[in-house]
């Protein structure tokens, strides 16, 4: 039966304990500054869509994943250029950590004809074919069967592509979670699950309406599957996961669930003050930020805060042209609203 093997990396805890595990071994010094380099161009990305919300730019609501850099960063940077991406409605960051450009995304988000689906998608469903990433979704928990069916494609075809679903917290009480984890095992497909667990399904902490404390983890073994649970405010230990996770699959081993515990900085989306979460608790996961934290193990290293900072000026600058290249872009007009909709690209047919 598929099992997944934890990793030395990942500690497992109960999902209410805030306490950090022990660091893991340091990659080598290229994959770590790959690693802080994608989590600040995400952190820095999400803060200028947050500053573009403020002036009214950004169409619609958004739902930010400030605070969960480090798990896009390190499955984005684990995963192979043709694996696929299957996200939520909080799918920015692994939009960008799949190497999709940051222009088209930001201008995505202003409903702009050169956003990456020419405006018409918007924050919530985001995707770059071209780039595995094969969407985010809004309804929640209906991504993980599809994504089954792509690891499924990948399994009939031999071409050893791995699919990744992630989702939150509160999908584990979906129907959807557990059909899909069945399946994926009777099939032995080759699909990592990876359970964002940031202690709040919306509005409501989680503990608060589920049985078991580590809502992901805590049903695997329902499933055949081991608990792995990951520090996912640490780049390290989640790409040590995603290598792990991803090489089981790849080789025939089957699916994997890894539960990363991780916090969002603010609520559910930027509508919501987040009021219902007690303050104290705020301030003890914001101190466990996973930039500064990394960023500090990196000058630990003996990475000089020169070099850093050049990493950060680099990504300021490219956010600042991704910013100007969105705004430049048009309103859609008529003519795309039937676009895509049929197969020759309009309803003229009909009339």
């Amino acid at each position: 039966m598929a099992r997944a093997t934890s990793t030395g990396t990942a500690a497992v805890r109960p999902a209410e304990d805030a306490s950090a595990p022990p660091a893991p071994p340091p990659p080598d010094r290229a994959t770590a500054l790959a690693l802080y380099r994608m989590q600040v161009e995400l952190r820095q990305f999400e803060q200028r869509a947050y500053d573009l919300f403020l002036q009214s730019l950004v169409k619609g609501t958004s739902h930010l994943s400030l605070g969960q850099e480090a798990i896009a960063a390190g499955f984005g940077l684990a995963m192979r250029a043709d694996d696929y991406t299957f996200a939520t409605y909080r799918g920015h960051a692994h939009t960008l950590a799949r190497g999709v450009p940051m222009g088209p995304v930001l201008a995505e988000l202003l409903g702009r004809e050169n956003g990456l689906m020419a405006g018409k998608g918007g924050s919530m469903h985001l995707t770059s074919v071209e780039h595995g990433v094969m969407g985010s979704y809004a309804i929640i928990g209906a991504h993980l069967p599809i994504a089954c069916g792509a690891a499924w494609s990948a399994q009939y075809r031999q071409s050893g592509q791995v699919s990744v679903a992630f989702f939150g917290d509160g999908t584990t009480n979906i129907g959807a979670f557990h059909e899909a984890l069945n399946l994926a095992v009777i099939w032995k497909l080759p699909v990592v699950f990876v359970c964002e667990n940031n202690l709040y399904m919306e509005y409501t902490r989680t503990s608060t309406i589920t049985a078991v404390p580590r809502p992901a983890a805590d049903r695997a073994g329902a499933y055949g599957l081991d608990p792995v649970v990951v520090d996912g405010n640490d780049a390290d230990a989640v790409h040590q996961a995603a290598l792990t996770a991803l090489d089981l699959a790849r080789t025939g081993g089957g699916p994997s669930m890894i539960e990363a515990l991780t916090y969002r900085h603010g609520g559910h989306s930027r509508a919501d003050p987040a009021k219902y979460r007690p303050q104290q608790e705020v301030d003890e996961w914001l101190a466990r930020d996973p930039l500064p934290r990394y960023r500090a193990r990196l000058l630990e290293a003996g990475v000089t805060d020169a070099e850093l900072q050049a990493i950060e000026e680099e990504t300021r600058s490219a956010v600042d042209r991704a910013t100007e290249e969105a705004k430049a872009g048009a309103t859609p007009g008529h003519e795309l609203l039937m676009k895509d909709v049929w197969a020759d690209g309009g309803s003229s047919w009909r009339n």
